[in-house]
C-alpha cells in the first residue's frame, strides 16, 4: 500500500486522536487518583489519598519515586521542575500504551498472534482467556486488562522496552471509558488495511508530536532548548526512495565490492549505482557478515534499519554459499574484530539451521541504532522484531521453532542517574578504584540526552581511565580499552546485583537502570562500523551542549547537521560509506567552507548524490539532498 497524502491523513488523525484520549485520561489520574497535579506541579503526602485500595497506593508511591529519579536529573528546580517531570510521566504512559496496543493489532496483521485487539472484548483470544478464568478475574474490564498484562509479559523478553510493566514509562493503564474510546479508534475501518504495513509505526512516531507543537518550539527559541526540543523538532520520516538509495550505495556498494560484482544485490539494488564498465576485484576473502555493522546514530522508527534488514538477509545467504564453494576459512571474521567466530558450516548443522538464525543474528549483531527519544528505543526496537517475524514467517518457520532474540543494538540516550545519595551508596560497595571509575563516568555521559553517539567516548575514555588508575604505572597505559572492558563488566555486576537486593527500592532500579543504558551507549561509541546511514537533527546547536559541541567539533560547531556527518565518519572505519539526507544548504554556504574542504572532502571523500528539493520529508521546510561518502 502507498503511504500517499490521503493515507498518511487518515493515519495522522488516529495518533491525534489517540493522543488526545491518553493524554487527558492519564492526566486526570495523575491529579484525580494519585495527587500528582502536572498543571500546577504540586504533589500530595501519601498519608492524604486514603481513598486508594492497597495496589493503587503502591502505585502512587512508586510514581513519587518515578518523580524524584526524573527530578534529580533536572536542570530546573522547584514547582517548574515537577511540572516538566509530571508532564513528562503523563506523556510517557500515553505513548507507551499507544505503542503496547498498536504492537498487538500489528502482531495480529501479521498472523503473530491470535485476535487479541482487533475486536476488543469480543476478539478470539480474550474469549479464550475469559473461558478458563471464568469469573476469577472480576468484571470483563478488569479481565481484559489481566489478559493484555499476559499478552505483555510474553513479549517482555525480547522488547523490554515497550513490554516491561514495571517500567517507569508504563506502570499505568487506562480506565474503561478510556480505554475503549482508544479500542473504537484502533479498530476504526478506513485504518484497518495499515496494520500489515511496516511503515505504519514509523507513521505513527512522527504524528505523535503534532506540528503546531513543533511551531511553537521553533517561534519560542532558534535553537532548541532541552532534548525533547532537540528530539520533536527534528523528527521527519525519510521517504522509502531515499532509504533505498542511501542504503543501496553504503551497504549494497560495500557488499558489491567485496564480492567483486558476485551478488544478486546488483539486480535487487535499484539504486545502486555502478559504472557500466566496473568490475572491482573481489577480496581474498570475503567479509563474514557476522562482522558487519550498521548504525542509524538518529534512528527514529528505525526506516533506515528495516530495509537494511532485507539486505542483510541476501547478504547471510551469498555467504553461506560463498564459503561452501571456497571452503571453511573462505570468510574474513578478523577484519570485523571478531576472533572467536568460527566457519559458519562448523557452527551450524546445515544450511536450513543457518537460515533459520539470520533473521537473530542481524538484530544481534549488524543493526545499530541510537536516539535521545525514548519512543525510538521502543518503536525502532518492535519494527526490527516484527522484520525478523516477517522473515521467520515467509521462510515457514513455526513460532515454536523461531530462535529468541536477545538484546538487540537499539540505544536511547537517557540522563545517568544523578541521586548523588544512591551513587555513593553503591560505591561504598566496589572497590575504591572501581567506585571513583563509576563516578567519573557517570560525570562524562551527563549531556546524554542531547549529544547522543556526539559524545566522543572514545577519546575521553582513555584519559577518563589513566587519571583514575594512572598511579599504578603501566596497567592502563597500553591496553587501555581490554582494562575498561574488564573494569566495565565488574561495574555491570556490581550494579544489577544492587538492582536485586531486597534493600534496593524502585527508584534504586531506576537508577540502575539508566546507569546501565549509559554503559551500553558508550560501548556503542566505541565500535567501529562499516556503514552509518542517517537522517540526522539540522540547525542550531541546543544551548544545553552548544558550547561543548563548538569545542569538540570546530570544524562543523555551525550547524547540527555537520557535526553527524564528521562524528559518523569518525565511527567508521577506513574504506566504510556514510549515507545521509541533510539540508542541501550545507554544500554551498560559506559558513560550511571549512567543513568542506577537511571533512567533506578530506575525511570522506563524496561518492553519489542526489539533489532533491522541497517536499521530501513531509513537513519539513528544507531544500534536501542525499549522499554517500567513502572515508
Amino acid at each position: 500500500m502507498a503511504f500517499d497524502d490521503k493515507t498518511r491523513g487518515r493515519l495522522q488523525r488516529f495518533v491525534t486522536d489517540a493522543r488526545s484520549v491518553l493524554f487527558g485520561e492519564f492526566a486526570q489520574q495523575f491529579q484525580q487518583d494519585y495527587g500528582l497535579d502536572p498543571q500546577s506541579g504540586t504533589v500530595a503526602s501519601l498519608d492524604s489519598l486514603g481513598h486508594l485500595d492497597d495496589r493503587r497506593l503502591e502505585t502512587a508511591r512508586i510514581l513519587r519515586e518515578i518523580l524524584d529519579h526524573y527530578l534529580a536529573s533536572s536542570p530546573e528546580r522547584g514547582e517548574d521542575a515537577r511540572k516538566v517531570a509530571l508532564d513528562r510521566m503523563v506523556r510517557e504512559q500515553a505513548f507507551t500504551t499507544l505503542n503496547r496496543l498498536v504492537a498487538l493489532r500489528m502482531m495480529e496483521a501479521r498472523g503473530l498472534l491470535i485476535e487479541s485487539v482487533a475486536k476488543g472484548y469480543q476478539s478470539k483470544g480474550f474469549q479464550l482467556y475469559q473461558r478458563v478464568a471464568s469469573t476469577a478475574l472480576g468484571e470483563t474490564g478488569d479481565a481484559y486488562r489481566v489478559f493484555l498484562m499476559s499478552l505483555f509479559d510474553n513479549y517482555r523478553a525480547e522488547l523490554p522496552a515497550l513490554f516491561d510493566r514495571y517500567a517507569p514509562t508504563g506502570r499505568l493503564f487506562p480506565r474503561e471509558p478510556a480505554f475503549l474510546a482508544l479500542l473504537e479508534l484502533i479498530n476504526a475501518t478506513d485504518i484497518e488495511p495499515l496494520w500489515g504495513e511496516d511503515e505504519t509505526i514509523g507513521w505513527i512516531y512522527q504524528y505523535f508530536n503534532s506540528k503546531e507543537e513543533r511551531k511553537a518550539m521553533r517561534e519560542a527559541s532558534q535553537a532548541p532548548r532541552s532534548s525533547r526540543e532537540l528530539a520533536v523538532r527534528n523528527q521527519f520520516f525519510t521517504p522509502r526512495y531515499v532509504v533505498e538509495f542511501l542504503v543501496d550505495n553504503t551497504l549494497g556498494r560495500l557488499w558489491f565490492n567485496w564480492t567483486g560484482g558476485r551478488t544478486s544485490l546488483r539486480d535487487r539494488c535499484q539504486y545502486l549505482l555502478i559504472k557500466q564498465d566496473e568490475a572491482p576485484v573481489p577480496l581474498r576473502r570475503l567479509r563474514d557478515p557476522r562482522t558487519i555493522k550498521l548504525l542509524d546514530p538518529a534512528c527514529g522508527s528505525m526506516h533506515f534499519g528495516l530495509y537494511a534488514f532485507d539486505l542483510f538477509q541476501e547478504i547471510y545467504l551469498e555467504a553461506w554459499d560463498w564459503e561452501e564453494a571456497h571452503g571453511p576459512g573462505a570468510l574474513d571474521t578478523e577484519s570485523g574484530g571478531d576472533f572467536d567466530l568460527g566457519p559458519l558450516s562448523r557452527t551450524y548443522a546445515d544450511k536450513d539451521a543457518f537460515l533459520r538464525d539470520v533473521p537473530r543474528l542481524i538484530i544481534e549483531r549488524n543493526i545499530y541504532g541510537v536516539d535521545i527519544d525514548p519512543r525510538a528505543a521502543q518503536i525502532a526496537s518492535l519494527a526490527l522484531w516484527l522484520r525478523a517475524q516477517r522473515a521467520w514467517h515467509d521462510a515457514g518457520v513455526r513460532a515454536q521453532d523461531r530462535p529468541q532474540i536477545g538484546r538487540g543494538q537499539v540505544v536511547a540516550a537517557v540522563a545517568p542517574p544523578a541521586e548523588v545519595d544512591l551513587r555513593k551508596r553503591l560505591m561504598d560497595e566496589l572497590d575504591p578504584l572501581d567506585a571513583e571509575l563509576f563516578e567519573q563516568t557517570l560525570f562524562m555521559l551527563k549531556g546524554l540526552p542531547e549529544l547522543g553517539v556526539l559524545l566522543q567516548v572514545e577519546k575521553e575514555l582513555p584519559a577518563l581511565i589513566r587519571m583514575v588508575f594512572g598511579e599504578h604505572g603501566a596497567l592502563f597505559r597500553s591496553e587501555d580499552m581490554a582494562q575498561w572492558q574488564k573494569a566495565e563488566a565488574r561495574l555491570r555486576e556490581a550494579l544489577i546485583d544492587y538492582a536485586r537486593a531486597a534493600r534496593s527500592t524502585y527508584q534504586g532500579r531506576l537508577f540502575v537502570e539508566d546507569a546501565l543504558q549509559g554503559l551500553r551507549l558508550v560501548d556503542h561509541c566505541r565500535e567501529v562500523f562499516d556503514v552509518v546511514v542517517m537522517n540526522p537533527p539540522f540547525g542550531a546547536l541546543s544551548e544545553g551542549t552548544k558550547t561543548q559541541l563548538a569545542k569538540a567539533y570546530p570544524r562543523s560547531k555551525n550547524d547540527l547537521l555537520a557535526i553527524f556527518v564528521e562524528r559518523g565518519l569518525a565511527l567508521l572505519r577506513p574504506a566504510g560509506r556514510l549515507g545521509a539526507i541533510t539540508s542541501r544548504t550545507c554544500f554551498f554556504l560559506s559558513s560550511f567552507q571549512k567543513w568542506r574542504e577537511e571533512v567533506l572532502l578530506g575525511v570522506g571523500r563524496p561518492e553519489v548524490m542526489a539533489d532533491l528539493g522541497l517536499g521530501v520529508m513531509d513537513d519539513a521546510l528544507v531544500e534536501a539532498a542525499a549522499y554517500v561518502l567513502e572515508k
